[in-house]
């Protein structure tokens, strides 16, 4: 296994190179965040979708439109509204008058990466219609199911639920995002930096494309490869156990705990290691992997209770207080 290890690590240098350009494109226009763009990396190594939360002005959609422009990939924005239909997102059939027949018009939803822009303001039908080609990666038109193009990747922006006009995402939804990104305000030297390249009518936005859809498809496989030990394996059981039961880890949190995490939180809390240890340069996992992206997994599947809101306690402090309980191998 020390030989596989060795190979792994190997690839995982020859790779990283690749992911180092990636970063130093994106890193042109957009300043700090760094976390923020190693998530999206995540979850496009992981073949999984994307869910960020912040207020506006946060870079949140220039983030998503660099990457796509780093990518040599189809890129589309969909601006989410009250008003938006299920057609205007996935397309709709149009009848010819004269041939009698109808043709397919293909929406938005027909690219490889998908700026999903202030998601939780559209109604509940076109959240229903995203969903299927979040889960299944096709969509159906009429009678006929048409599959989707790898790389597919839904990016998906909203606004805290508290601001006017927002609506909060189905739980069946919000689970089929693999993370769930809270955005922060930049420190005051990063927001320094932001004045001086971004103040200007015109400001630089020049990325070059250095990823195309062939390098996704190797980097994911190689991702598949990052070796993880059982040691770790069972640490991330424990994890996700410890949100349902959480009386078996000494902790006193089971009143504030509606629903623990399903055993989808278990698969791409191993999945979003892997590809963190890769972004680290690494071909193994470690402990500190499962830590760093743990929160990104767990906040939005651990669902609390009305007492725990009483109590002002949220998803993210029972989180915290599970890592910090349970023992690290």
């Amino acid at each position: 296994m020390a030989i596989d290890v060795k190979q792994i690590g190997e690839k995982v240098e020859r790779e990283n190179a690749l992911l180092t350009r990636v970063r130093g494109e994106i890193g042109k226009v957009i300043i700090g965040q760094e976390n923020l763009i190693e998530r999206l990396l995540i979850g496009l190594l992981c073949n999984n979708h994307v869910l960020i939360e912040g207020v506006p002005g946060l870079a949140k959609t220039l983030s998503v439109t660099t990457l796509a422009r780093v990518i040599q990939a189809s890129f589309q924005r969909i601006q989410f509204t009250p008003d938006l239909l299920p057609a205007d997102l996935l397309g709709t059939l149009i009848y010819n008058p004269r041939s009698g027949e109808f043709t397919t018009k293909k929406g938005p939803i027909f690219a490889n990466i998908i700026l999903a822009d202030e998601i939780n303001r559209a109604p509940a039908k076109v959240q229903s219609a995203l969903l299927e080609a979040m889960q299944e990666r096709q969509v159906t038109i009429g009678e006929e199911s048409h599959p989707l193009d790898e790389p597919f990747l839904v990016l998906a922006t909203q606004n805290p639920i508290e601001q006017e006009g927002t609506y909060p995402l189905p739980e069946a939804q919000v689970d089929r995002f693999m993370l769930k990104l809270k955005v922060t305000y930049p420190s005051k030297e990063e927001e320094k930096k932001i004045l001086r390249s971004m103040a200007t009518s015109r400001p630089k936005m020049d990325v070059d494309a250095v990823m195309e859809p062939a390098d996704i498809t190797r980097l994911r496989a190689l991702t598949d490869e990052i070796y993880m030990d059982e040691k770790v394996e069972d640490y991330i059981i424990s994890i996700v156990q410890a949100t349902r039961t959480p009386a078996e880890y000494g902790l006193d949190v089971g009143p504030l705990i509606q629903y623990g995490a399903s055993p989808r939180a278990t698969i791409y809390l191993t999945m979003a290691s892997r590809a963190h240890a890769l972004l680290q340069g690494r071909g193994y996992v470690t402990p500190q992997d499962v830590k760093s992206i743990g929160m990104d997994v767990l906040r939005h599947r651990v669902i609390i209770t009305y007492e725990a809101e009483a109590e002002e306690k949220t998803s993210e402090s029972i989180v915290t207080a599970i890592f910090d309980n349970v023992p690290v191998p």
